[in-house]
């Protein structure tokens, strides 16, 4: 079974994040889905469509490459790389036009060869630097 929920990771990344085809959600995230974050907590593949088309308007080219996978069974940790040109409104940030590349890790729970949980870390302080909202002392 975890070939099978690494297979699953790798299409929700591709599909959903990477093209936006929100159509095999229900194929590939569990109903009681929940994500989670340092700063946030969502409930549901609604909630979790939302997060990621808001991504997509900031960074219609967004893009995120496994750069690592361990894959654990019921538990898959991927590195990740995301890149993107910020040319939609973030978090009440207006459009920049500067491209963006950070890196995170995600780890991801299945459950009847869905994943039902994620706990994901982005260097959120990497890409507010390279949007010019915030700047670290010399």
């Amino acid at each position: 079974m975890s070939e099978a929920n690494e297979t699953v990771l790798r299409r929700f990344i591709d599909e959903v994040i990477n093209n936006g085809d929100f159509s095999v959600l229900d194929e590939l995230v569990q109903p009681n889905y929940v994500y989670r974050s340092p700063d946030q907590e969502l409930d549901g593949p609604e909630a979790l469509k939302g997060l990621v088309a808001a991504y997509r308007i900031a960074f219609p080219d967004l893009n995120v490459r496994i750069d690592d996978l361990v894959n654990g069974g019921d538990k898959v940790v991927i590195s990740i790389t995301l890149t993107g040109t910020h040319e939609g409104d973030l978090m009440g940030i207006s459009p920049t036009g500067k491209p963006v590349k950070l890196n995170g890790m995600i780890l991801s729970h299945f459950q009847d060869g869905k994943i039902v949980e994620e706990w994901e870390i982005l260097d959120m302080l990497a890409m507010f630097q390279q949007l010019g909202v915030v700047s670290l002392p010399a």
